[in-house]
C-alpha cells in the first residue's frame, strides 16, 4: 500500500476542502402572512400551502 513521502500542509488540505461548506436552506415568503418558510412546505405560522388552509394552527392560551 502506497504512503505519502511527506506530510501535506494544512493550507493544501483547506484548499481541497474549500467546497465542502454547509449552506443555509433557501427561504421563501408565505403569500398569506409574509413570514419566511421553507419552499414546498406548509407555512408554520398560518398553516397554508398552495393558497389552501392545510393545517389548523392553535393559538397559545394566556395565563390569567
Amino acid at each position: 500500500m502506497a504512503l505519502p513521502k511527506r506530510k501535506y500542509a494544512k493550507a493544501r488540505q483547506g484548499k481541497r476542502r474549500s467546497h465542502l461548506k454547509l449552506t443555509l436552506p433557501a427561504l421563501d415568503t408565505c403569500p398569506q402572512c409574509h413570514s419566511p418558510k421553507l419552499a414546498h412546505h406548509v407555512c408554520p405560522t398560518c398553516g397554508t400551502y398552495n393558497s389552501r388552509q392545510v393545517i389548523e394552527i392553535k393559538t397559545p392560551k394566556r395565563k390569567s
